[in-house]
């Protein structure tokens, strides 16, 4: 990949995440009510991009008027901030928009998942490997792939 297709990519890398924040305010709102300025700082913090006001106000105007979030004045500090929170309805919207988003995820991540070969759970990431009659097998830990060389399943709860 040349030099200037590499910053093609990565436009339209930005791109698609820019039309993402949205989805990461609504998240930010789903942990608990927030101020403007608060709700920018942890997006940064959290995606390592920036949420200008201009995108942040609008949205949250937009989303009051659907009736799924209400605006506040509170102290915080030394002035009163406005507080945005997500109402009934904003919280139920929040539920099935996240349903959505898990299960458009979960699409995504199925293809790389592995299966233990003893117990059966998914493996992401960070998987025990061995080579069992000459095949490399994965497992969770090192405990089931013990348990597999034993011909038994391993409990988990026997390690905690």
């Amino acid at each position: 990949m040349t030099g200037e297709e590499r910053d093609r990519s990565e436009e339209e890398v930005n791109n698609i995440l820019s039309d993402f924040s949205q989805f990461y305010i609504l998240l930010l709102l789903s942990e608990g009510p927030s101020h403007g300025y608060a709700l920018i700082k942890a997006f940064r913090e959290r995606t390592g991009r920036n949420l200008s006001a201009g995108t942040l106000y609008p949205f949250l105007h937009k989303l009051q008027e659907r009736g799924l979030v209400t605006q506040e004045d509170r102290p915080v500090g030394k002035k009163p901030r406005t507080i945005y929170s997500l109402t009934k309805k904003g919280r139920e919207f929040c539920e099935r928009l996240f349903e959505r988003f898990a299960a458009i995820t979960a699409s995504a991540i199925e293809p790389r998942l592995e299966t233990c070969a003893s117990c059966g759970v998914k493996i992401y990431d960070g998987g025990y490997y061995e080579v069992i009659d000459g095949r490399k097998m994965a497992f969770c830990c090192k405990h089931c792939a013990a348990a597999y060389k034993r011909g038994g399943h391993h409990d988990h709860d026997d390690h905690k």
